[in-house]
């Protein structure tokens, strides 16, 4: 099974070690990079993980904080879901009896009537 992977993004540790603390210092050096985004993108991008974004978009910051992508982008292993064991999927640890024997017993017939 391949391993899942997962990022963290760094822009506002990046931003603060080049003197940004304010997410509006982006607007106008994105703008003379020929890209418009609102107050409100610039702030979502620089205070929240981007699930998607684009290569233009990339670039700039990289250029703007003249940094790599290394410094922006960490790759990181994803957690991976807990795995239920048996026991817990029954419904109880120790004495407490599962959900499989509280079930009733299937009826069996053994014989005709008459």
């Amino acid at each position: 099974m391949a391993a899942r992977l997962d990022y963290r993004w760094h822009l506002r540790k990046v931003m603060a070690d080049r003197g940004m603390f304010s997410t509006t210092d982006l607007i106008g050096p994105l703008a003379g990079r020929g890209i418009t985004l609102s107050s409100s993108q610039v702030y979502r991008l620089v205070t929240e993980r981007p699930e998607r974004l684009s290569l233009k978009i990339l670039m700039a910051l990289l250029d703007i904080l003249d940094c790599t992508m290394d410094d922006l982008i960490e790759p990181v292993a994803a957690a991976s879901p807990a795995r239920r064991t048996g026991k817990a999927a029954a419904g109880g640890a120790g004495d407490t009896p599962g959900i499989g024997a509280l079930r009733p017993k299937r009826a069996r017939i053994t014989g005709t009537a008459q």
